[in-house]
């Protein structure tokens, strides 16, 4: 089984693939995101669904990278009988999503072999294979596949096979495109042209970006990795493509990240408006407000791509789960949880999109004034953290520091924009929200804030508590924060979410876990705001050091290991570079967006 970082992505703004090194894609759910994996050897082996194409020989040498900024993959293999390449990616339109494999010879004769494992169901169903012209239609239940290609290709019980040899300068393409196996079948995809388009339509995207700082190429590469994880007809963004890649090797924490959620939203909206990409912004920011309207009780920590509330947790049980990583789960059952810091990020982010010039509606505001009532009422409840902690609810400090936000930004929105509403009230609110936390939620003994009332423990997310403007940087509650956060939470210089074991398993599972990527990029913004620029560049240069080598982060990171963990590519990670890289390198645009995020430090 490859490892996490072996895989590339490929995309189309409605699915996603995953590539291995060695020519296999893995992973491939049609026709979303959040669809059953058609290919899912990635949480078993090639019975689950797989299309492995590469040299039928011995490989010396295997090079790939994507075609400057965009999503097209070209991947080299030496062999004793000469060099050939595969160009993989996914073009982005509407009708139907494709998968294109051209394979061109660059020198000698190379023999190669194609073999299509199609398995519906996340492997538990192998379908009905028949030909029909010059394509074979794979079709079961709702689902139709059709694969085209002039390679001399057969099937065999469900298997679909080729071998052919590619000269200098041949060309041999394969086409794979989903359809509803009620409609007819789907137009036909020219390689060329389809290829064409790709590179023009990623080019012609990212030409946009207004960031000029001096990680441009690592800031760029994470944007498109941002997009590519964007549902286009809703502008929902997931938060990873895959779903149960372990957060340790072996272990439980496996879950399924194909959904949106709320708490990504602000720190998404912060690198979308701050590179320029206000239109990406605009439709997150509308979907945001879409996926939440309704009764503020009910809102919830993540949604499907459109909005769907439902969300339930299964097991996949034939699957033996990456490196045997078991469960196996398809939804997620974190939907359910009350996660109080939820309701401040999302007015935190409604507030910040309103500060950048984003245009508004006056529905907007009706909402956020709902939200703020429930958290008016709710606020001093326990709850599941930001963590999605699935032991007992606790008063957790950075849920508290968020309520706080959430009250805060609407005090600001009625001083700045004159909208109505009870503000003597929500300042009232503010301060004895504020006053309670500094005194129940900070060890003086240890000079730290803590991870909940009462803890011994500490939490990561107190990084953001001056981000958020709750204390300034230069306050010795904060200075004394990051030092014990630093101090307790790094292991090998990247950062836990927490310490799992220091209040008697507060996450209710077995096992521990890597280091969190997005926290590691807080604590690199942390000691660039405690003004140890130095130290803040060295460990964002190591971060970047952890990408692969096209340029993608899972969720965690293995120190012990030098691997990577947890679902990939994951948008909090990819969100944290951009973020980081802007806040250490000082470029900033000029927009009101900018304006807006600094306003969000003051106090």
């Amino acid at each position: 089984m490859a490892p996490i970082e072996d895989y590339a992505l490929l995309g189309d703004l409605h699915t996603a693939a995953l590539v291995s090194r060695h020519g296999g894609i893995d992973w491939l759910c049609l026709p979303r995101f959040d669809s059953p994996a058609c290919f899912a050897a990635l949480l078993d082996d090639e019975r689950a669904g797989q299309w492995q194409l590469g040299p039928a020989s011995a490989v010396e040498a295997t090079r790939r990278a994507y075609r400057g900024d965009s999503l097209v993959l070209d991947s080299e293999w030496d062999t004793p009988d000469g060099t050939v390449r595969v160009t993989d990616f996914m073009p982005p339109r509407a009708e139907a999503p494709d998968v294109v494999r051209i394979v061109e010879g660059v020198s000698g004769r190379v023999p190669m072999r194609s073999t299509l494992r199609l398995r519906f169901d996340y492997g538990s169903i192998t379908p009905w294979v028949r030909r029909d012209q010059d394509r074979l239609a794979a079709v079961a239940g709702p689902d139709a596949v059709w694969v085209r290609t002039p390679a001399p290709v057969s099937e065999r019980d469900g298997v679909i096979s080729g071998e052919f040899t590619v000269t200098a300068g041949e060309r041999v393409p394969f086409v794979l495109t989903h359809r509803p196996s009620h409609l007819p079948a789907p137009r036909r995809v020219d390689p060329d042209t389809a290829l064409a388009g790709t590179e023009r339509f990623w080019a012609g995207w990212i030409s946009r970006c207004t960031y000029r700082g001096r990680w441009a190429p690592a800031v760029r590469r994470a944007l498109l990795t941002l997009k590519a994880l964007t549902y286009d007809p809703t502008g929902g963004i997931v938060a990873a493509a895959t779903t149960s890649l372990p957060e340790q090797l072996g272990g439980p924490r496996n879950w399924d990240y194909r959904y949106c959620w709320l708490r990504d939203a602000t720190f998404t909206l912060q690198a979308l408006l701050g590179t320029g990409f206000t239109a990406e912004a605009r439709a997150w920011r509308e979907w945001l407000v879409r996926a939440i309207a309704g009764d503020p009780a009910k809102l919830q920590i993540m949604y499907g791509l459109d909005g769907t509330r439902r969300l339930p947790e299964t097991e996949l049980d034939w699957l033996s789960g990456y490196a045997k990583s078991a469960p196996v789960r398809a939804g997620n059952a974190a939907a359910g949880q009350f996660q109080l810091d939820v309701w401040g990020e999302v007015l935190d982010g409604l507030h910040l999109a309103r500060e950048a010039g984003l245009p508004t509606e006056h529905v907007a505001w009706d909402v956020q004034r709902a939200l703020l009532d429930f958290l008016e009422g709710h606020w001093d409840r326990p709850d599941n953290s930001l963590w999605e902690v699935r032991g007992p609810r606790r008063h957790f400090v950075h849920s508290k520091v968020m309520a706080w936000a959430g009250v805060d930004r609407a005090v600001r929105t009625v001083e700045r924009h004159h909208l109505d509403g009870p503000v003597r009230r929500w300042r009232a609110l503010r301060d004895r929200i504020h006053a309670e936390v500094c005194e129940h939620g900070y060890d003086r003994e240890r000079a730290t804030f803590t991870q909940f009332y009462g803890s011994r423990g500490l939490d990561a997310a107190l990084l953001l508590i001056p981000r958020v403007g709750f204390l300034p940087w230069t306050d010795p509650r904060v200075r004394g924060t990051v030092a014990a956060v630093r101090r307790e939470l790094c292991r090998d210089g990247l950062l836990l979410r927490y310490d799992p074991d220091a209040d008697g398993r507060v996450d209710g599972l077995p096992g521990g876990e890597g280091s969190f990527l997005a926290c590691s990029f807080w604590l690199a913004d942390a000691l660039h705001g405690a003004g140890e620029t130095a130290a803040a560049e060295e460990l964002f240069e190591r971060l970047l050091e952890l990408r692969n080598d096209v340029g993608l982060l899972s969720e965690e990171y293995d120190t012990t290991h030098a691997r990577q963990l947890g679902n990939t590519p994951q948008a909090f990670s990819m969100v944290g570079l951009v973020n980081s890289a802007r806040h250490l390198s000082g470029s900033r645009t000029t927009t009101n967006a900018t304006r807006g995020e600094q306003d969000l430090g003051e106090r």
